[in-house]
């Protein structure tokens, strides 16, 4: 975690938008650091769209955000993975630091971390589905920055890396850092104890 203090991010009388059509309003909230927020709805809820614009990818169609976090804050998850299946997961993980002005000393220990260090010189396109997502969250190790945004991040997670996860968030959270994710469907248990949860659509 970086050594100046993060602020907590402030959601005032936020409004959503999908091209023209309004899918949240009036939506207001506080996530302070050491906090983890579960955003669930069902499919066109509004969960990505409201996890872009947290993020800031997307602006709001109403509201202010406070404390909204830098693109040098924040680790951003997507649906999708974002690897080169020629390259190795290794070299996928240099390649993203490099990309971001990041130094590669963590790669190794991120990948070990997520259990992927016996994986490191295979080329991604040769991994299962979980292990492209496992190699996907090695990012968050890689490199500290104190906000996640992870879009369904459970998705191709087996048992064990559902565990994984779980260690990486409540890790983080214990450091001072703090998560959004979101997921249609109710957390594990190894992941639920102590988040908070946002229900859509209600």
């Amino acid at each position: 975690m970086p050594d100046s203090p993060v602020s907590a991010l402030r959601v005032h009388a936020l409004a959503v938008a999908r091209g023209d059509r309004r899918v949240l309003s009036d939506l207001s909230f506080t996530l302070a650091p050491g906090e983890i927020l579960h955003i669930r709805g069902g499919n066109g809820a509004g969960k990505t769209s409201l996890l872009e614009v947290l993020c800031g990818l997307r602006a709001p169609a109403a509201g202010r955000i406070e404390g909204q976090p830098t693109a040098a804050q924040r680790h951003w998850l997507g649906h999708k993975n974002a690897l080169n299946p020629v390259l190795t997961v290794r070299e996928n993980l240099v390649f993203w630091c490099a990309l971001n002005g990041n130094d590669a000393a963590e790669v190794d220990a991120a990948l070990a971390r997520v259990g992927l260090k016996a994986q490191r010189h295979r080329p991604c396109g040769a991994l299962s589905v979980g292990q492209r997502r496992r190699a996907a969250l090695a990012r968050l190790c890689a490199v500290s920055r104190p906000w996640w945004f992870l879009d369904e991040p459970l998705a191709g997670l087996d048992r064990a890396a559902v565990h994984v996860l779980a260690d990486l968030l409540h890790a983080h959270a214990r450091a001072g850092g703090a998560a959004v994710l979101t997921s249609h469907q109710a957390l594990p248990d190894a992941l639920a104890c102590g988040v908070r949860e946002l229900e859509l659509g209600r």
